[in-house]
């Protein structure tokens, strides 16, 4: 535990400075790399940028994500947090446009934060791509990231980030899925909806689901109605309280306030019970 709480240290942090000497996780035998999408595809996104410029989706090797060309940045980003994603690589800190969007399309770049009072926030964090610099760095596409105020970002967002890996830690898998919804938040320079000259959408809400296993494989059929499934629903804002667990809410008020059916590849019977829950489990 103790080994995994010194990774967690290198968390979504926007500016934060990457450790001299990174601490290796323990990787559990029976730990394997799954389908960041074996919950489901949220939004129903597609490979067809013509036609759904707005809900494209990008299948990479650390995760899944839907993205919207007009808001500059991603509807969710969906993965897979096992001990095997986790190993001894630093925080590569290397944020990059995505050279892998259509190339007519707008290509948010590493700059294009820069003195708008919002963090490059991670979706899938850093710290749980940590097996291979690969791993790391494509956590760093700015394809993964959403306009967050620092606060959000580097307390409260990070505190249930790092309670993932905790969970892990303690022998589970989590698969998550992370994204933001609505128009307008408030960082250090105030209130803002959009950044970037108009080319990135600040959201009103940061949510995540984490549904959490003992690991095993055949994980979309394991989910049962006792199955632990965390949601949470942040405010965009500088004056959001530190504790995360003060913002645990359902999945069914999620995907009220986005449209999407966050764990469509669970069986709907468990769906209807587990997505009417709100958490009431630990939180550290």
């Amino acid at each position: 535990m103790a080994l995994l709480m010194a990774l967690a240290a290198s968390c979504s942090r926007d500016e934060q400075v990457t450790p001299n000497t990174p601490t290796a996780a323990v990787a559990n035998q029976d730990a394997t790399r799954d389908s960041n999408l074996a919950m489901g595809n949220p939004s129903g996104a597609v490979t067809d940028a013509t036609n759904y410029p707005n809900n494209y989706l990008m299948t990479k090797t650390q995760y899944t994500l839907s993205y919207s060309r007009d808001k500059g940045k991603p509807n969710w980003v969906s993965w897979h947090l096992s001990s095997a994603w986790l190993g001894s690589t630093a925080r590569q800190d290397n944020f990059a446009s995505d050279a892998s969007l259509p190339s007519s399309w707008y290509h948010v770049g590493s700059t294009s934060y820069s003195g708008s009072g919002f963090d490059r926030g991670h979706n899938c964090p850093s710290a749980d791509r940590t097996g291979s610099v690969a791993d790391n760095t494509a956590t760093f596409l700015m394809t993964n990231m959403m306009p967050q105020a620092p606060t959000n970002n580097q307390q409260t967002w990070a505190g249930l980030e790092n309670y993932a890996r905790t969970l892990v830690g303690q022998g589970y898998e989590c698969y998550i899925i992370a994204g933001s919804y609505g128009s307008g938040g408030t960082g250090t320079n105030g209130y803002a909806t959009t950044i970037n000259s108009g080319h990135i959408a600040v959201p009103s809400n940061c949510w995540k689901v984490l549904v959490v296993l003992p690991e095993g494989s055949s994980d979309a059929s394991r989910v049962t109605t006792s199955t632990r499934v965390i949601a949470v629903d942040m405010p965009n804002t500088n004056s959001i309280g530190t504790a995360w667990g003060a913002y645990r809410t359902s999945v069914n008020a999620i995907e009220a306030a986005t449209g999407y059916d966050i764990l469509s590849a669970v069986s709907t019977t468990v769906q209807t019970t587990i997505e009417s829950k709100v958490d009431t489990g630990p939180t550290s």
